[in-house]
């Protein structure tokens, strides 16, 4: 049966949640055997976090949540596309639509797109 091969990343793969409507890449992350699972059974994305050492559902602090439309897996079964709807707007935990809101102008990094929300009073502690 075909499935992601989680032993090439040495358990985690790299996960793609692309906007479902518009194709916007909004962010990467990865997952693991359990988030993969954790993802197809709730309809909603969840991931490995590799710097806190577990796994997460998008959204859990921000109220965020990324609804899960489509799950593709690539070719090599080592890369996963996940397309959502992104509830709130912001994908990004810094309060952006995407991750990707910083663009190469040629000269620097230039910072694109409105804040959505607050960071600091989102993720208090």
């Amino acid at each position: 049966m075909l499935k992601p091969d989680f032993e090439k990343g040495g358990g985690l793969l790299p996960a793609i949640a692309q906007d479902a409507d518009t194709g916007e890449v909004l962010m990467l992350a990865y997952m693991n055997e359990e988030a993969f699972r954790r993802t197809l059974e709730s309809k909603k994305a969840w991931y490995y976090s590799r710097s806190r050492d577990k796994f997460w559902m998008k959204g859990e602090s921000s109220g965020n949540v990324q609804e899960v439309k489509e799950v593709l897996l690539d070719c090599d079964a080592d890369a996963i596309v996940v397309k959502i709807k992104q509830i709130g707007g912001a994908a990004c935990h810094t309060g952006h639509r995407t991750c990707f809101y910083r663009r190469w102008d040629g000269n620097g990094w230039v910072e694109e797109g409105e804040l959505l929300f607050d960071p600091e009073e989102v993720y208090k502690k």
